[in-house]
């Protein structure tokens, strides 16, 4: 090489490698907001960050996750959404129907992806699953709230003797009525007496129990409900206390001990949402952007918890289980 050449080569590089610097600096490092108005919950949170490393989103190179979370208490999803929105985030990922109302309400600006909403034309949170019309978009946790009388069906169907069906009903739900309706006319179908039972606090569950055994209940259906899912072991000791089969929304539940569960993978559907963070951060449009829903929903079963509440599950029925718990 010449040594002209070798010089005109040295300079080049020596000017190329401040813009390169400068370029990897100047990167955009994407702000996102990870807001429930559950407890925290790491195998969802991981699923989450799968997510986004699927997408080459990596914590502390390519973006910073701001967590918030509001344990089950209603009265404080407007602070901590409040405290969200001042942050200048790019995207909010948010978890079921409530704190999606909540964020809503504090901004119109900034994109929110839902991860466990229900019904969200039926909850105003958009104007249609096609073309959401406004800063919200995402996946739905079910396709209605007719799971909650698939549950019922698959209690009878576990526990042939139940005729008592209490529903707990929790506080400050905005899809609680639709939840209980639908539990209540498969009930009926069924020929259950069906009784709701509502618990307001942490303190309140083994009075609402008790007021269940005075009833006489012999099965027992959760609704979905961020408080319920934060008090899930709690939850699961008192039915087990109290010798009473119950059915979950979340296989949570079931791993806390519960006897059974129906419904949507929640760790898989957090994990499908940082798809939508990525579509979002590349310039997609919420209001544009279709709603999906799930279209697998897993029956789990703990035969533990069957054990202890004296009861017999046939082959047939676990056979039907996508997940068996020993």
């Amino acid at each position: 090489m010449r040594r002209r050449d070798f010089i005109t080569l040295i300079g080049g590089a020596a000017a190329a490698w401040p813009l390169a610097a400068r370029a990897q600096q100047a990167a955009k490092v994407a702000r996102i907001g990870f807001f429930r108005y559950a407890s925290p919950h790491q195998k969802q949170f991981d699923g989450f960050r799968e997510g986004l490393r699927a997408n080459g989103y990596v914590e502390g190179q390519n973006i910073v996750i701001e967590q918030r979370y509001a344990d089950g208490a209603f009265d404080r999803l407007g602070e901590l959404a409040r405290e969200l929105v001042r942050l200048n985030l790019d995207v909010i990922v948010v978890d079921g129907s409530a704190t999606a109302k909540v964020i809503k309400a504090a901004t119109s600006i900034i994109p929110v992806v839902f991860a466990l909403a229900t019904d969200p034309v039926g909850d105003g949170l958009v104007t249609s699953m096609a073309r959401p019309g406004t800063n919200l978009t995402w996946l739905t946790l079910s396709v209605g709230y007719q799971l909650a009388g698939k549950r019922v069906e698959l209690l009878k169907d576990l526990k042939p003797d139940l005729s008592r069906l209490a529903v707990l009903l929790p506080p400050n739900n905005v899809t609680a009525d639709s939840y209980l309706q639908d539990a209540e006319r498969v009930g009926r179908a069924l020929g259950l007496s069906t009784r709701a039972f509502a618990a307001q606090s942490v303190d309140d569950l083994p009075r609402a129990f008790a007021r269940m055994i005075e009833w006489q209940a012999n099965g027992l259906i959760t609704l979905n409900d961020a408080f319920f899912f934060s008090q899930r072991e709690r939850i699961v000791e008192l039915t087990l206390e109290n010798k009473l089969a119950a059915v979950h929304p979340e296989a949570e539940f079931v791993e806390a001990g519960g006897l059974l569960s129906y419904g949507a993978n929640l760790s898989d559907l957090f994990r499908r949402a940082a798809f939508y963070v990525d579509k979002i951060l590349k310039g997609a449009k919420p209001a544009d952007t279709p709603i999906e829903q799930p279209s697998k929903f897993d029956l789990v079963v703990n035969v533990a918890a069957a054990r202890t509440l004296g009861l017999t599950i046939s082959r047939e029925f676990l056979l039907r289980a996508d997940e068996v718990i020993e």
